[in-house]
């Protein structure tokens, strides 16, 4: 424990944003970054429990408790107190690939499971995470490692999310010859075009893939195994194959009027973004870049996508925003029912709301709404959107379910409306062609911690195989295919998943 006392006499201390209304103007990185002294000052309230659950990485009621990775966080917090930063890498790099990413766009459940956050608020583990990777970086400790021998055996990733990512680079490190596969022009997955440049800037995520470039994968852009390489060459030219290739299919909203124009699904409108920040062609494949310019935007979904889309459409110069959520507000803090060590389910305030906040006055974000019909011009654009209010009741089955309230209908104007509200499970063609089993949400078929489909050799990770999550259970479940992809391979395995 680095200090004793030190969650008695340090305050929880976060480095301020820059202002709601300057970063509006930009597309950076907003948050700032504390001074050595003050970190070290931070990680001192860690209090290095006797069983500390902020490295547990266990569901509780559905969420994650702790970190899914088991990043040993207790451990290089102390280091971090004593400024022995290069051994607090070393200790963050043995469970955790890519700590620039989660350090950025992890939500922490680490933090919601630390113990002093029982009355106090917790360590800030996140923050601190970041300083030690970037610091890596800065004092060039972070350098090409490639592998001093090489098995011959030849594996196939498909997809270069945060899952195909740190598979890829387990299995290199122990020698395999690994492929990643890309449909885009850009590597990264969701990384690089689902995660707005703001909070992800795309010049880290480049960073790291040309690190894992340098040590030895090779990776293949503009391909989407399927179609431009076909499934069974795939099977034929690899001795393993891991599909990482996210649940990319996106939740519709079937009501009078989707047909309309002016309505798009979110990863629509992120996707384009960045591909224009990135200076491409403001066409792709017919479509042009998505504007949110002078529009009074509706942003349906309340989750970190629909996040997202508020903080692009201000950055674009909105007329307004508005975010729905058919679900109740969150309390503002824990119940009864939600007690440590569980994710706490209450209400936040993250930067889009944030931004909305400080340049309209008002939290976008309209609760227990449901949207009933959109309505067009002359010209078949989306021009309004009529809602009802609802109440969550029980059901025939028992189970809460929405119910109109009478009284409660309204119509919003609006030119881009934006379905925020998850995916579904990942696509058919590839799935299909490789005669892998599906589970009854459509995702691949594959235990967990053994990760093999029903088609021998083949083997799935992330979103693809457990359905959309966070970033940093993508990472688990990459690094666990590796595991399990190597000992197929070799017959025993020294990886730790």
């Amino acid at each position: 424990m680095a200090k004793p006392t030190g969650f008695l006499e340090y305050s929880r201390e976060l480095p301020g944003d820059l202002d709601p209304q300057e970063r509006v103007l930009h597309w950076n990185e907003f948050h700032r970054h504390f001074s050595e002294d003050k970190l070290r000052t931070q990680a001192a309230r860690c209090m290095d429990c006797g069983i500390p659950f902020c490295h547990t990485g266990k569901l509780f009621n559905g969420m994650a408790s702790g970190c899914p990775i088991n990043n040993l966080i207790p451990e290089w917090n102390d280091l971090v107190y004593r400024g022995l930063w290069k051994q607090a890498l070393i200790r963050l790099r043995t469970t955790n690939n890519f700590p620039e990413f989660t350090g950025r766009v992890c939500p922490a459940p680490c933090e919601g499971s630390c113990t002093l956050g029982i009355n106090d608020p917790p360590v800030t583990i996140k923050n601190i995470e970041l300083a030690i990777v970037e610091k890596g970086y800065q004092e060039g400790w972070i350098l090409p490692e490639p592998p001093a021998t090489r098995t011959g055996k030849k594996v196939a990733v498909v997809g270069s999310g945060p899952s195909g990512l740190a598979c890829a680079d387990l299995l290199n490190h122990a020698g395999h010859l690994v492929t990643v596969f890309e449909r885009a022009d850009q590597v990264g997955g969701l990384l690089m075009y689902g995660i707005p440049n703001m909070k992800l800037d795309k010049s880290i995520v480049q960073r790291r893939i040309d690190l894992m470039a340098a040590e030895g994968i090779t990776f293949t852009t503009n391909t989407e195994v399927g179609k431009d390489y076909p499934a069974d060459q795939l099977l034929h030219n690899f001795d393993a194959v891991v599909l990482c290739g996210g649940a990319t299919k996106p939740r519709d909203l079937p009501i009078e009027g989707r047909d309309l124009k002016g309505i798009h699904y979110a990863i629509e409108f992120l996707h384009a973004n960045t591909r224009n920040l990135l200076g491409a062609s403001l066409a792709e494949g017919g479509k042009r870049t998505i504007s949110a310019r002078g529009k009074d935007v509706l942003v349906i979904g309340g989750g970190d996508t629909g996040t997202d889309c508020v903080g692009t459409a201000l950055r674009h110069g909105c007329s307004s925003v508005t975010q729905f959520e058919i679900l109740e507000q969150p309390p503002k803090e824990r119940q009864p029912d939600n007690p440590w060590p569980e994710w706490p389910r209450v209400l936040k305030v993250d930067y889009g709301q944030e931004e909305a906040i400080a340049i309209y006055g008002d939290d976008p974000r309209v609760y227990t709404i449901q949207s009933k019909r959109f309505v067009g011009d002359e010209k078949g654009r989306v021009k309004e959107v009529h809602t009802v209010q609802v109440e969550w009741a029980p059901g025939a089955n028992g189970r809460l379910v929405p119910r109109e309230i009478p009284g409660t209908e309204k119509v919003w104007p609006t030119q881009l409306v934006l379905l925020a509200m998850g995916f579904l499970g990942p696509e058919d063609q590839l799935l299909d062609q490789l005669s892998v089993t599906r589970d009854e949400r459509s995702n691949v078929k594959a235990a967990f911690g053994q990760f093999a489909t029903s088609v021998p050799g083949v083997f799935s990770a992330g979103d693809m195989r457990r359905g959309q999550s966070l970033v940093v259970w993508a990472i688990r479940e990459g690094r666990g295919a590796a595991r399990e992809v190597d000992r197929y391979l070799m017959g025993s395995t020294r990886i730790r998943g």
